[in-house]
């Protein structure tokens, strides 16, 4: 039932498991919109004051103070909806990169309905920093190409970020196993959305997509 929250899916996860990856192939099926907090903060123009502040963060493998990070990703949230390229309350809200810490969490509990989470979940730190670093040479991503950073980040995620999922309850989270190829993951993630998608559905009033 829609409440005036936004109805959503969070992908979570350490770096490099692919979260950015589902979340993009997601934001292309009919009833769903992928929104990247990355991806918000490396479009921002480097020039702008909150676009330096980013990268000064960015640049050192840390977090964005958890104010800053919200108000920019309201920014970009209410910039799809303005544009229709997220319509709420019919379309599934994807989030990758927020919300980071439990802080965060309640900073947005009367914004998104959190539906279910999906942990990709790898245990294999050296293959994610592989992944990290080809991804660094496709994208030209400089801030992931050092490995010592990379490894910071880790750190940080185990310690900031990790807790978030114990903010939810467990039978809202699903662990997938991140260390397949992308069709296996996606299909694996499918198999658990689609009848929460259909559920959701079948509660509105309805509306074609």
């Amino acid at each position: 039932m829609f409440d005036g929250r936004f109805p959503t899916i969070l992908l979570f996860g350490a770096p490099g498991v692919g979260k950015g990856t589902q979340g993009n192939i997601l934001g292309q099926v009919p009833g769903f919109c992928h929104l990247s907090c990355g991806d918000v903060f490396r479009s921002l123009n480097i020039s702008s004051p909150e676009g330096r502040e980013i990268y000064e963060y960015s640049s050192r493998g840390q977090l964005v103070p958890d104010e800053l990070s919200i108000r920019i990703w309201k920014k970009a949230l209410h910039g799809h909806i303005a544009v229709s390229r997220y319509r709420p309350p019919d379309e599934f809200l994807v989030l990758d990169g927020i919300p980071r810490n439990p802080e965060q969490v309640k900073m947005i509990a009367d914004t998104i309905n959190v539906l279910h989470i999906i942990h990709l979940v790898c245990e294999d730190e050296k293959a994610m920093i592989d992944r990290i670093k080809r991804r660094a040479i496709r994208e030209n991503r400089s801030d992931d190409a050092n490995e010592e950073i990379i490894r910071h980040r880790f750190e940080v995620y185990s310690r900031e970020s990790e807790p978030v999922i114990g903010c939810y309850p467990s039978e809202i989270v699903s662990r997938i196993d991140a260390v397949r190829t992308p069709a296996e993951v996606l299909h694996a993630i499918l198999g658990v959305l689609i009848p929460i998608q259909l559920a959701w559905k079948a509660s509105l009033p309805s509306t074609p997509y």
